[in-house]
């Protein structure tokens, strides 16, 4: 069916609306962690597949990072293997470790590139085994009751914290036209394999690329305020003054941590969007209004 000429107009303005975005940012990296809802819609699926390709059609380095803690979980589950949580962080010994790593680097990494290549990009899978991409050490967990007078440190098996980023084998993907689709397993010096939380990747990948922005994919509209409106632009210092007034909290934590972290250490902005949207990536990078939180170091930076 043809468009009709307000669609067309439409469609014209979306696009003008877009090019100073595209002109700003072509040539650039962005690191995009991909989880939550995104993952497991197939509208969404594709979605994400097709504005990872536009990305890169248009000029930009996206490189993916991606979970997949309820995958992990249904395949545990089916294998009848208890699964047991640490602040939040899965218990991995040796026996689920090999579930992570079959499920991560096995069929959710092979199910993304699947996606983005049948939507005409070049996506290349890899754990952070492959090339020595992710250097990893084992996570010390602390926890600590008001009754004790020394944390407890809780030995959680194969969950590790990255070390350091290989940062020839993503430039070398990068600058070969490929897009790099990542899981979140790490290897230690001994060989060990590592369990690593998705969003610290990402945001160790975007420090070390010193990219243009981090992009966060959530299952909620982005950062709210006290009164559940979603804050749009803010300063690193403004996140700070609601981390101090108890605004962030919680499971929140975490995820704002790793893109204050990568502000301050020379990313250009962090961005905390809701994956639940269709194409949030590109209206989040190419309109006025975006889908989510803004952070960066200074107020009038976009």
């Amino acid at each position: 069916m043809p468009l009709t000429r307000k669609a067309a107009m439409n469609t014209a303005n979306v696009l003008s609306e877009a090019l100073p975005y595209i002109q700003c940012f072509t040539g650039k990296t962005v690191v995009i962690k991909y989880g939550g809802n995104a993952m497991i819609d197939d509208k969404l699926k594709n979605s994400f597949a097709r504005d990872i390709v536009m990305m890169k059609t248009i000029g930009i380095n996206p490189i993916v990072v991606h979970g997949g803690g309820p995958q992990i979980g249904d395949l545990l589950e089916k294998l009848a293997i208890e699964s047991h949580f640490v602040n939040g962080m899965r218990v991995t010994d040796s026996k689920t470790m090999d579930v992570v790593e079959m499920v991560l680097g096995g069929m959710v990494n092979k199910d993304i590139v699947g996606l983005i290549n049948s939507n005409g990009g070049k996506a290349i899978g890899m754990t952070g085994k492959d090339g020595m991409l992710l250097s990893a050490r084992k996570l010390k967990v602390k926890h600590k009751t008001p009754e004790m007078k020394a944390p407890e440190i809780i030995d959680i098996g194969h969950v590790g914290e990255v070390e350091n980023v290989n940062v020839d084998v993503l430039n070398m993907l990068v600058n070969s036209d490929f897009i790099p689709v990542i899981a979140p397993i790490g290897v230690g010096k001994d060989g060990t394999s590592y369990n690593i939380n998705a969003d610290l990747v990402a945001g160790k990948v975007s420090e070390v690329l010193q990219a243009e922005k981090l992009i966060l994919l959530t299952n909620i509209e982005g950062l709210l305020d006290k009164d559940g409106k979603v804050l749009t632009g803010l300063t690193t210092e403004q996140v700070d003054g609601l981390i101090e007034d108890g605004t962030i909290y919680g499971g929140m934590l975490p995820k704002i941590d790793c893109a204050l972290n990568a502000v301050k250490a020379g990313v250009t902005s962090a961005h905390i969007i809701d994956g639940r949207v269709e194409h949030s990536c590109l209206l989040e990078i190419f309109t006025d209004e975006g889908v989510g939180t803004l952070i960066t170091n200074k107020a009038a930076d976009a």
